[in-house]
């Protein structure tokens, strides 16, 4: 069972912001063992080639650690797992704006239909 890929970004791209994902959302703990590339492979539906790209971005990018003989762990670095966050909020915030404005609408609009959204859910979801 493969996961869904879009054509537009780098499958290894989006393997790597679906795991920051998971660490952002503490589904994956600082210290945590990855998968091996093989079963990520298998998980994924790619190419280990594919997941040993991803791995190496994510360890260029110093979220994640590999130690020689032992695999791929999530680092431990509090600030890192903060920054990695925060950019995928930054992300997910200017998609959003990005798409409000081709509807039209204003900023003050926008934070109407945000805190219009918040209360119909009660605050959280």
């Amino acid at each position: 069972m493969g996961e869904v890929f879009q054509s537009s970004k780098p499958i290894y791209v989006q393997i790597a912001d679906r795991i920051s994902q998971r660490i952002a959302r503490n589904d994956l703990k600082p210290g945590e063992k990855l998968p091996s590339v093989r079963e990520m492979a298998i998980q994924s539906g790619v190419n280990p080639n594919t997941i040993q790209r991803t791995y190496s971005e994510l360890e260029r990018m110093k979220i994640v650690e590999t130690k020689r003989g032992q695999g791929t762990f999530v680092t431990e670095e509090v600030e890192i797992l903060k920054q990695v966050k925060i950019q995928l909020q930054n992300e997910i915030i200017e998609h959003f704006i990005s798409n409000m404005k081709e509807l039209g609408l204003t900023e003050d609009e926008m934070l109407a239909s945000i805190k219009t959204r918040l209360s119909q859910k009660g605050g959280s979801s």
